[in-house]
């Protein structure tokens, strides 16, 4: 099996982002991305550190914007009203979940499209299920597209299978995958012997945040086998697939850590310069 890890592709869309940069300094413009974050959830400061290294291996900025848990929901609209208005801020990050008392929908909606670098908007979103070039595509979701593109595989023809639904990985990947000519099946809680339908697929993009639930009985012998899933297991970071079983039998697969998270960040990036070049 060849492992096909996410620091080479990480590698590929720094330099890219890199040359587009220079353009934009002759501009002085310096893609900045705002991050909104409320509270002090342990996984949003992780995250937040990940991306902030990453912007400022490349000379991009990151501002943080930082508020209370019992903030207001007005107050945290003005916070993105601000950003929105702000020309020096191409990039809005809104960390979520949000406490129960504000609206999130709602909170989220206020976001300019433009800036929507983690496709967060109604807009974005329509924009990725029609497939059309505009607007910003989810990160986790052009994770893996980025990886496939990077290591050459071609998925004209190919049967794949998207283990999981939500809007920000599963669906948005079914469409981005059937773009690319894959025809696509999407399995999930009710999907009666996934296993079966997995054994059959060419690709199998693991997303239902199950850890390590696709095991040697969903595999089949030269699949490619994409994890998306992250899971902390008795402290210890694991995907939703099995990969001691998938080095048996698949011929590529993406390990956890090290894999298609390792790419989030650098797609985020890629967004925010994106947006930059839009101004």
């Amino acid at each position: 099996m060849e492992e096909w890890r996410g620091m080479p592709v990480v590698k590929a869309i720094a330099e890219d982002v890199t040359a587009r940069m220079e353009v934009l300094a002759k501009k002085d413009i310096v893609p900045t991305l705002a991050v909104v974050r409320v509270g002090e959830r342990e996984d949003d400061l992780s995250y937040e550190r990940g991306l902030t290294k990453r912007f400022d291996s490349v000379g991009a900025k990151v501002v943080v914007k930082v508020l209370p848990v019992d903030v207001s929901e007005e107050e945290l609209a003005r916070v993105i009203t601000e950003c929105n208005e702000d020309k020096d801020i191409h990039g809005i990050l809104l960390f979520r979940p949000l406490p129960k008392h504000i609206n999130e929908k709602a909170v989220t909606e206020l976001v300019s499209a433009r800036k929507d670098v983690d496709c967060m908007t109604l807009t974005n979103f329509a924009h990725t299920f029609a497939q059309d070039g505009q607007g910003h595509e989810p990160c986790t979701a052009q994770a893996v597209m980025e990886m496939l593109k990077f290591y050459g595989y071609d998925l004209t023809g190919k049967k794949a299978v998207v283990i999981g639904r939500s809007m920000v990985v599963g669906k948005p990947l079914s469409m981005m995958l059937q773009k690319k000519n894959a025809t696509v099946t999407m399995c999930h809680t009710k999907t009666v012997d996934v296993a079966e339908v997995c054994r059959d697929a060419d690709i199998i993009c693991a997303a239902a945040g199950v850890p390590k639930m696709v095991t040697s009985d969903y595999m089949s012998e030269g699949q490619v086998i994409i994890d998306v899933g992250i899971n902390v297991v008795d402290g210890a970071l694991c995907g939703d697939v099995d990969y001691e079983a998938a080095k048996e039998k698949a011929a590529y697969a993406t390990p956890v850590p090290g894999g298609v998270g390792t790419v989030t960040t650098s797609v985020l990036l890629l967004h925010t310069v994106k947006s930059a070049e839009e101004v």
